[in-house]
């Protein structure tokens, strides 16, 4: 009669994903995808450490998902010139180490792209900071 959920924190956060992407401005919508794919290499990380190789795998691919799709699709390489251009390289680059990390099981490559991550994500608030009203 009626349906159990199999897992209400998950329904819970993605209940509150769902709002957070439909409240945000562009540049939010970026930090959000910055923050998303931090997680998925967190996420790596904890399974790999675990043995758990299809979870580590899951989480590897989420993270490349998020950079390609999400990141990388966001780029405006014509406006952005050779800053986007240069940043969309770099988003290779990372989506490659993490099929490296995934391939050679090394918690090495995932920092390495996780900080990477970490550095462009920080600039990125950075300029938020500065021009809170500027559309992203």
């Amino acid at each position: 009669m009626f349906q159990q959920l199999s897992n209400p924190i998950s329904s819970y956060q993605k209940v509150e994903q769902d709002i957070a992407v439909e409240s945000s401005n562009p540049h939010q919508l970026v930090m959000l995808l910055f923050e998303g794919s931090e997680q998925a290499i967190a996420l790596a990380r904890i399974h790999m450490g675990n043995g758990n190789l299809a979870e580590k795998g899951l989480a590897i691919s989420k993270a490349i998902d998020i950079i390609n799709l999400g990141l990388k699709a966001s780029l405006d390489v014509e406006a952005g010139g050779e800053v986007a251009a240069n940043l969309a390289a770099l988003y290779d680059y990372m989506v490659r180490r993490l099929i490296q990390a995934n391939i050679k099981n090394q918690v090495a490559i995932l920092d390495e792209v996780a900080q990477l991550l970490g550095e462009i994500s920080s600039a990125w608030a950075e300029i938020g900071k500065a021009a809170p009203n500027a559309p992203a």
